[in-house]
């Protein structure tokens, strides 16, 4: 039993992870949005918006949990990821950098604060599907503890999500300055959440070709000890691969 707990343990720690890289953009874009107003409603503005999207968040949590064993949405939340982390991807390598927090800045001058509060609060709801389907991914795929369900998920599985989106709201509040700062050290570090999310959608992919109605794939697959070295010895490849980019030399180089 301890041994599952190790793991849903690990679980979480990469989940906090994830999050507190996708944190660092997504709070970018929420200071964005604040920025044309003065300085004394710019804090309290982020606030109310994170608090209000707190609420959703909890919300698009208990309605993920009832549908989350339905094969054809794990389908499309894999067939997601693997969009979101591909096409990121994809741009960062053969796309042109555009001045998308500019122009955003430009579109939120002369809105009021409740507007502005209004906008930051969808906006974390937009980046919050992102964490949500991947930690409902990585939670699927713990082993079962057992514990009463929730939703029809079981119950640590829950609460591995909601700690992971918690975590997500907290690491933008609090500290996304840091992470904004690593990822100033170094910028390969955003692909490689990317990539992560990408690698996390094949998981989900594993368990959709796995569920009974499915069968592709036998059912205790994504649950044995294979599989489970497979994706997490890929997922500490790929962040390792990211830590020690080349990428990340030419920007300390080029900042001294």
């Amino acid at each position: 039993m301890g041994s599952i707990w190790i793991e849903y343990g690990w679980a979480l720690l990469i989940l906090i992870g994830l999050e507190g890289l996708l944190s660092a953009d997504n709070a970018l874009v929420l200071a964005v949005i604040a920025k044309h107003l003065p300085d004394d409603q710019k804090k309290r503005a982020i606030n109310y918006g994170i608090i209000i999207a707190f609420i959703f968040r909890f919300g698009a949590l208990f309605a993920i949990s009832f549908i989350a064993n339905v094969w054809w949405v794990q389908a499309v939340g894999a067939a997601y990821l693997l969009y979101l982390g591909l096409k990121h991807i994809l741009k960062d390598k053969f796309g042109k950098k555009d001045g998308n927090h500019q122009e955003e800045s430009e579109k939120s001058a002369g809105k009021g604060f409740w507007p502005t509060v209004g906008k930051i609060a969808l906006a974390d709801l937009a980046f919050a599907i992102d964490s949500i389907l991947a930690a409902v991914a990585i939670a699927l795929g713990l082993p079962d503890s057992k514990f009463r369900e929730i939703g029809g998920m079981d119950g640590a599985q829950f609460l591995v999500v909601v700690l992971g989106g918690i975590a997500g709201l907290v690491l933008i509040k609090f500290a996304a300055t840091w992470f904004v700062k690593l990822l100033e050290k170094r910028p390969a570090l955003e692909t490689t959440a990317y990539a992560i999310v990408a690698w996390v959608g094949v998981k989900l992919a594993v368990i959709t070709l796995a569920h009974k109605d499915i069968g592709v794939l036998d059912s205790h697959f994504p649950h044995s000890a294979v599989w489970t070295l497979i994706f997490y010895g890929v997922l500490v490849a790929i962040a390792l691969i990211g830590w020690f980019s080349p990428r990340n030399k030419r920007s300390n180089s080029s900042a001294t």
